[in-house]
């Protein structure tokens, strides 16, 4: 898998590829959550961001994004893998991509996901992040640097 740096010219190909992880994992297109899939360089790039694309055979298998909430505060958001990829160490490469891109920017680094992503959540443990909070179906984690 080769990591590339988001471009406009892939937004719609990103978003598709995104949704369709989510729906594998039975979660529909939500308006409030899946918004910045409409304009990932702007929810992210220039909001000093970074939106990352793992690339194989020429295909999108992969994503990890950063979002900057503030002058401190980095969120790691979209870590997502196509179902047939999983297992091989992709993950782990665009958590890894996304950490080092928010420790060079940010503070606090800040991390959720839902409750039922086990495999997810024992791979943000593994790489440094602890669970800070429990809310519903949302499990809120912290990096510690």
């Amino acid at each position: 898998m080769k990591i590339t740096r988001f471009s406009a010219d892939r937004n719609n190909e990103v978003k598709q590829f995104v949704l369709g992880v989510l729906a594998e994992e039975g979660f529909g297109y939500d308006n409030l959550k899946d918004l910045d899939l409409d304009d990932i360089n702007g929810y992210y790039l220039q909001s000093g961001g970074m939106f990352f694309i793992g690339i194989h055979d020429g295909k999108i298998i992969g994503t990890s994004a950063v979002y900057r909430k503030n002058e401190h505060k980095c969120e790691i958001k979209r870590i997502y893998i196509k179902k047939e990829f999983r297992g091989m160490g992709y993950g782990k490469e665009l958590l890894l991509h996304a950490l080092d891109y928010a420790m060079d920017e940010c503070q606090i680094i800040m991390l959720k996901t839902d409750r039922s992503l086990l495999k997810a959540i024992n791979m943000y443990l593994k790489y440094g992040f602890s669970i800070i909070k429990e809310e519903d179906d949302t499990i809120f984690l912290h990096y510690d640097a």
